[in-house]
């Protein structure tokens, strides 16, 4: 599994930002879902950090927000 992370462009930081997170909180926080939701809340953060804000997918910035509620209201 952790081969995979050999495949990341960590040189970029609209990529690698994301992705440390999503591999570091899944230990942190002893939850595989709640790693993927800090990587989906970033990606457009770090997106839109680097200028690249319209090459993200609207629904994305939905889902995003819906993990931030999440994160703020229901944990």
């Amino acid at each position: 599994m952790a081969s995979s992370l050999l495949q990341i462009d960590w040189k970029k930081f609209e990529y690698a930002v994301p992705a440390f997170l999503t591999v570091i909180m899944m230990p942190l926080t002893y939850s595989i879902a709640t790693g993927i939701a800090f990587g989906f809340l970033f990606y457009p953060i770090t997106m839109i950090a680097k200028g690249r804000a319209k090459e993200v997918h609207p629904i994305m910035y939905a889902m995003s927000l819906g993990f931030l509620a999440y994160f703020i209201w229901l944990h």
